[in-house]
């Protein structure tokens, strides 16, 4: 028997990237869901995707037998749980390749370098160098911590809208780690629109006593990500500020074109 044209032409259904069509376009689905806030109805994803119900629904279906989509109760669709895994090995493995830049950055400032990522509601740090003097800031790997009260986290939700900023913060609270803690919706917005102004965050003296960091965030990331260095507050003064942040923006700047390139690579 010979072969079905439809098997055969959806495995040359390709994109100008010479992926197959079905394969990109699912991942097209998934990526709307997540911009949709993880659960949407198949007439929204036709909408924005411009693909017609039936192909969204086998689309769709599909995602749900392999379990990285659930369909809701009330019909909608879910982002599923075996994105989880993919995710935190993916957050893992963009750690991995930050490192280089962060060893950089530490050369550079002689104080700790940071990586962290948006996940959710809150800031979780997935890579670390630390600084090599004897007096130097610690973060555990993996720890999570609310936005309102570091530098990456503001660098993070800088170019968020105020609308969501405020959902966020509702959804959190603004428990006061220090006595200087933003702790209102109205302060942490107005420290976002200083991060837009002068292209940087700063955690002073907000987490912890006595310690002070800079951040910015990784141009283009495939999920939203920051770097940042900390150090003693004598050490990161205003005036090493305006030396640091330029290496900062340097590093941000090439790690955003390493992760593009090998994103890119793939064929």
């Amino acid at each position: 028997m010979p072969p079905s044209h439809a098997s055969t032409s959806d495995s040359k259904s390709a994109g100008s990237s010479g992926g197959v069509q079905s394969l990109e376009r699912a991942f097209d689905l998934l990526e709307r869901m997540a911009d949709a806030g993880g659960e949407v109805g198949l007439s929204e994803l036709s909408a924005s995707s411009g693909l017609p119900l039936p192909t969204i629904h086998r689309l769709m279906r599909t995602l749900v037998v392999c379990g990285y989509v659930r369909q809701q109760p009330n019909r909608r669709y879910a982002l599923g749980p075996r994105l989880i895994r993919l995710g935190e090995s993916a957050a893992r493995l963009l750690g991995t390749w930050a490192r280089p830049y962060l060893a950089r950055l530490v050369e550079e400032t002689g104080e700790t370098a940071n990586m962290a990522l948006l996940d959710g509601d809150e800031i979780v740090y997935v890579a670390q160098v630390p600084s090599k003097h004897s007096m130097r800031m610690f973060t555990e790997v993996g720890r999570r911590v609310l936005p309102h009260s570091t530098g990456v986290g503001k660098a993070l939700l800088a170019h968020t809208p105020p609308d969501e900023v405020r959902a966020l913060l509702a959804r959190t609270g603004m428990p006061a780690a220090t006595e200087k803690t933003i702790t209102t919706p109205d302060g942490f917005l107005d420290a976002l629109e200083q991060v837009r102004r002068v292209g940087y965050a700063v955690d002073d003296n907000e987490q912890e006593i006595g310690v002070r960091c800079l951040a910015v965030p990784v141009p283009n990331s495939p999920t939203s990500a920051a770097i940042s260095i900390s150090g003693p507050a004598g050490r990161v003064t205003e005036a090493a500020t305006e030396r640091i942040v330029p290496i900062l923006q340097q590093a941000a700047k090439e790690l955003s074109e390493a992760l593009a390139s090998s994103g890119g690579s793939a064929g």
